[in-house]
């Protein structure tokens, strides 16, 4: 029986679902791989800190160095999160000759390509599974499973923080604020809570998710992020009375030739296969042109799904090292192609709009004129009138509200992109 030596960079949430996996489900990954795992040194930040897991046998260290000088480790699973300093640390790390597996999405979405030609350059494997969706295996199977299809597009929830809040604010009619608390309650989410509800956390992951459905790696600039901060009780309720949920949608497409990738809340109808997806899940929904609409759903963090994850790519580094093959590209898939700027990201708009009387309204636009509406629901004092554009840019869309607030008529009282 053959044992592969790994080491641990951080050991919060995740590494510590590393290790209880390990230690629980050791006879299933003997006979799996045929090799059993030993956690030999695990690297903190704080030594004193008290641990709730059992750690007999492994060595503590807040010194990367004690992993990068070991050679009896072939294989280090960095979980510490943040940029600097587990860029230079699995720089470092690959240099020596040891395989990485990463769930370090802000990283590998910021400095990936060049992390990823390190790892090659060294003949090392670096797997980043859990970078995205937590314990849903979405690169693998987009990897493997459409090698041969032509993606078209790939649009998903892949935060479940926001999701949590927004679930929340819909089904039991919280704030923002009290949905945003409960969160942080419940641990779903952090106590700055900045990056998962600005919609950067979800620009991170859909970067990653971009390159391996359609093989182009997109500059964060080129993401159009847009979080649900601004997201009221009345956008739920008026959503809801339209026929539509309001959801946090990473969407990447093909539009006018061009990549289209964006992060934003938009109205999702209720029959959407993505409308159904609550609290903290998160769902993947990718269209072949081969095979049609396939959805991926799970949990999108927490500490063993996302763990899970983690050990896949472990294991599929065991394999690789008995074949004495590592050094292969997570991902092969690599093209150019346009982008699109994050102003010229198109959609369908729906706006609601309050008219102070019945009469037909003229809505202008530098690209559109439309002289009806496309319905209206009466209450006691106005007419709320629904209206959806053609397909327009950010900023087009921007420039249309700005004239809009204008007209004494009208009074905008929702816009928002439509999920298709």
């Amino acid at each position: 029986m053959k044992t592969i030596k790994l080491g641990i960079v951080g050991l919060g949430t995740v590494g510590t679902g590393v290790v209880r996996i390990i230690q629980n489900n050791q006879q299933k990954i003997l006979a799996t791989s045929g090799c059993q795992l030993q956690i030999k040194t695990i690297v903190v930040a704080n030594l004193a800190k008290q641990r709730h897991i059992d750690l007999e046998g492994i060595k503590l260290t807040n010194q990367i160095a004690d992993i990068v000088a070991d050679d009896e480790i072939q294989i280090v699973i960095e979980v510490m999160g943040t940029i600097d300093p587990a860029k230079s640390y699995i720089e470092a790390l690959l240099d020596s000759g040891k395989n990485v597996v990463t769930a370090n999405k802000d990283l590998l979405a910021t400095y990936g390509n060049g992390l990823i030609t390190h790892a090659q350059e060294n003949h090392v494997n670096l797997l980043y599974e859990a970078s995205v969706a937590g314990g849903i295996p979405i690169l693998r199977t987009i990897a493997t499973s459409f090698a041969a299809d032509q993606i078209t597009s790939v649009a998903g929830i892949i935060n479940g923080t926001s999701n949590y809040i927004l679930t929340q604010m819909s089904e039991n009619e919280l704030t923002y604020n009290e949905a945003l608390q409960q969160a942080q309650e419940l641990g779903l989410a952090e106590t700055d809570p900045t990056n998962d509800v600005s919609g950067k956390d979800a620009g991170y992951k859909m970067a990653i998710l971009t390159q391996f459905a359609f093989g182009v790696t997109v500059p964060l600039e080129n993401i159009f992020v847009a979080g649900i901060t601004q997201i009221t009780k009345a956008d739920i309720l008026r959503a809801q009375k339209w026929g539509y949920v309001i959801k946090l949608i990473g969407q990447a497409r093909p539009v006018d030739d061009k990549l289209s990738v964006s992060v934003e809340p938009m109205f999702v109808r209720k029959d959407h296969p993505l409308a159904t997806i609550k609290n903290e899940n998160n769902a993947v929904l990718v269209t072949g042109s081969s095979v049609g609409e396939v959805m991926f759903y799970g949990a999108g963090a927490g500490e063993l799904p996302t763990a899970n994850s983690v050990l896949n790519d472990v294991l599929a580094t065991v394999k690789d090292l008995q074949l004495q093959q590592t050094g292969a590209k997570f991902n092969n898939f690599s093209r150019t192609t346009d982008l699109l700027v994050a102003q010229q990201q198109k959609n369908h708009y729906f706006l609601t709009l309050v008219s102070k009387d019945d009469s037909r309204v003229t809505i202008t636009s530098n690209h559109h004129k439309h002289q009806q509406t496309l319905s209206k629901q009466k209450n006691d004092l106005a007419t709320e009138l629904s209206y959806q554009t053609k397909p327009i840019s950010v900023q087009q869309f921007r420039t249309m509200v700005e004239k809009l607030k204008g007209t004494e008529k009208l009074t905008i009282t929702a816009a928002y992109p439509l999920l298709d």
